[in-house]
This record gives structure tokens, sequence and C-alpha cells, in this order.
């Protein structure tokens, strides 16, 4: 009987216990850091003071306290018996406060400038109709012309050729043609063919290269992000279709900008970057072009829908919104690419490398919530 005195056994899982509660405290004190420095940077101290609030005592997991940690800071009684107390008068006739640090005033925030302002004034561009463009080059021809009369006038430049065609020619040369009327034909067509080849070869030189014709592409698609990038999330239901993976990211590319696309179940988050005219069209394809509802992976689809799938179930299951539109300082990724995540902390991880976890979580909340509200 000595010998089993000495041993002393622990009821199961009270080092588990005291293990959730040492991981509760640790997130505790990182979120309520990190809504201290948020705070701090907003500007508001009275919500950094909040932030720092932590319980005087520990609690046990089955144990109700009186007040609430939380609560315990503001209330002055530190009951909340006191509440329904009538409130007493001090021996100056002031009423004594129930609750400490509260007030009718507001606290505001620092007014922070955007980060896209610009002092410089833009310049609108005078647009023409089609009969003014027509005019003004009529009036530039016009001039050229003048110019030229001017200097063959002075002897500046010799006289041009008369503009002789078969059609013209006896008009034109008159008795040389009866005199010769082969030797004028052969000149005739001569010249023709060297206003033809003339004509070609300026054609030729005013033609651009094909360098030049990707430049001048590239010119008109991009464009100038360094006062603010616009930013815009997308949450697509599902993103197993070849064909319109290939969509979001070809158009991506070819629009010149930026983003991921990160597939999760039914979370598939696609964010991209750019200018507002870039994301004027991108909105465009993902909210009106590709038709999320039409799924063509396979036959499979088909199949249900002989089986007697309604279409107001598959126009559920696909489907694209937009999460949020706005404009940041800088580019957050660099070109599209793909990044298939099997759990949910795999992708939050992913948009935390890149400093804009908050995409993740707004776009995972509202799923949540329409699988909460279409249950």
């Amino acid at each position: 009987m000595a010998f089993c005195d000495r041993f002393k056994f622990v009821e199961e899982g009270h080092y588990i216990q005291m293990a959730q509660r040492l991981r509760t405290k640790a997130q505790l004190d990182k979120l309520q850091k990190e809504i201290f420095q948020v705070a701090k940077k907003t500007g508001i101290q009275s919500a950094a003071k909040l932030a720092l609030i932590t319980p005087k005592k520990e609690v046990a997991s089955d144990e109700v306290p009186g007040v609430e940690w939380w609560d315990a800071v503001i209330l002055r009684n530190e009951s909340y018996e006191s509440l329904d107390a009538p409130v007493e008068q001090n021996a100056e006739g002031a009423k004594n406060e129930r609750f400490e640090g509260i007030t009718n005033l507001v606290e505001h925030p620092i007014q922070l400038k955007p980060p896209a302002d610009s002092t410089k004034e833009v310049p609108i561009p005078v647009m023409l109709t089609k009969k003014e463009r027509k005019k003004l080059r009529r009036m530039t021809r016009r001039e050229t012309w003048k110019e030229k009369q001017e200097k063959i006038r002075l002897g500046l430049e010799p006289p041009d050729e008369p503009k002789v065609r078969m059609s013209n020619l006896m008009r034109v040369l008159g008795t040389e043609q009866v005199q010769d009327p082969t030797r004028i034909e052969a000149h005739v067509r001569a010249q023709m063919a060297k206003r033809q080849k003339d004509h070609e070869d300026a054609n030729t030189s005013r033609k651009l290269t094909k360098q030049q014709r990707s430049d001048k592409k590239v010119k008109k698609i991009r464009e100038d992000t360094s006062d603010g990038v616009n930013v815009a999330v997308y949450r697509v239901t599902n993103l197993t279709n070849p064909a319109k993976k290939f969509k979001v990211e070809t158009n991506c590319r070819q629009l010149l900008m930026t983003g991921t696309v990160v597939l999760y179940r039914d979370c598939n988050v696609v964010v991209v970057e750019g200018g507002p005219k870039q994301q004027k069209k991108y909105k465009r394809l993902m909210m009106q072009r590709i038709k999320w509802e039409e799924n063509s992976t396979g036959g499979k689809a088909s199949k249900e829908g002989k089986e007697g799938t309604s279409e107001e179930r598959e126009s559920s299951i696909y489907k694209c919104f937009c999460v949020w539109e706005g404009t940041v300082k800088e580019r957050s990724f660099g070109d599209m690419k793909f990044k298939l995540c099997p759990a949910e902390t795999f992708a939050r991880e992913h948009f935390k490398k890149h400093g804009v976890e908050h995409y993740w979580d707004l776009a995972y909340a509202q799923s949540v919530l329409d699988a909460a509200g279409g249950e």
C-alpha cells in the first residue's frame, strides 16, 4: 500500500485543456497587438488603449465570472448590479457616473491624403467631329499646295510634269500624238507606272514595322499607375473549366495587368491590378462576357441536366461576384499565376506573403455567408 501511495494520477485531458488555454491566451495577445498597431496608425488612441486590456486573473473554463474582464475596465463598481441601481449624487449635487472613460465626445481619426491624389491639372483634349476633321485636313493640304506653288514660282523647285493618262492623251499632247503615237503611248504608260511605283513606295515608307506595330499596341494598352494602382477582387464559385481559366489568365496578360488566382473549393479568388481602363475591360470580361453558368468541362454537366438538374441550380453553382474595387499605392503581385490551395490556411498564407491577406478574408467571409444563406 505504501508503494501505491507514491503514484499521483492525472485526470484524462488535463494537459490538453492546459495547452488549449495557453494557445487561446497566445492568440488573444497576438490579436491585441495587431489591434493596437492598427489603432496607432489611424490615430485612435482610445482604441489603442482598449487593445491593451487584459484579464486581471485567470478564470477556469467552467467558472462563470461575476463581471467580464472587458467590462470591468469601464465599470466603476465592477459589478453588473450597479447598472440597475438608481444614479446617486455626490455632495456637490453632480451625478456619479456609472462608467469610466466614456464621454459624449467623438474622437475622429487623422485624415490622410489619398495616395493617388494628383495636384497636376489634366488637360482636357478637344474632340473634333468628322466634319471638322475633314475641314482641317482640307485646309492643311491647301496650305501645303500653296507653299509648293510659291516655290515653283520663285524657281526653287522644278514644275511638275503634266499628269498624262490614256484617257486625256489627245487633249494634253495634241499633235505629238498624231506624229508618233507608238512612242507617245509608251512614254505615257511609263509615266503611269512611275506614279504607281512612287505611290506604293510612299505607302511602304509610312508602313510600320512589326516591332513598331507591337510597341504601338502596347502603348495603347499600357496605363500610368505611378499615382495609384486600381485593384479588383473577384470571387468565382467554380473555376474548374479549363476554357474559363484560359480566358481569365490570357485576358489579364493581354491587358498588361498583374494579379493572382487562388483555387480553393467554392471560393476561387481572382485579384487583378492595373489602370482604370484596364479594369473596366476586365470587369466586363468577368461579369458579362464569360458565361459562368455554361459548364463545358465535358459531358458530365449535360448528363446531369438530362437527369433533371434545373437551370436555377446550375446558375447558383457557377457564379462570379465582384468582392471589392479600390485604389492602392503600389502593386502586390507580378504576372498572373494560379495557386491551388488544399486548405483555407494555405490560401490566406499566400495572400499574407504579399501583404494583402484582407483580400482573402473579405472574399472568404462572403463565401461563408452565402453558404449559410443557401442552407
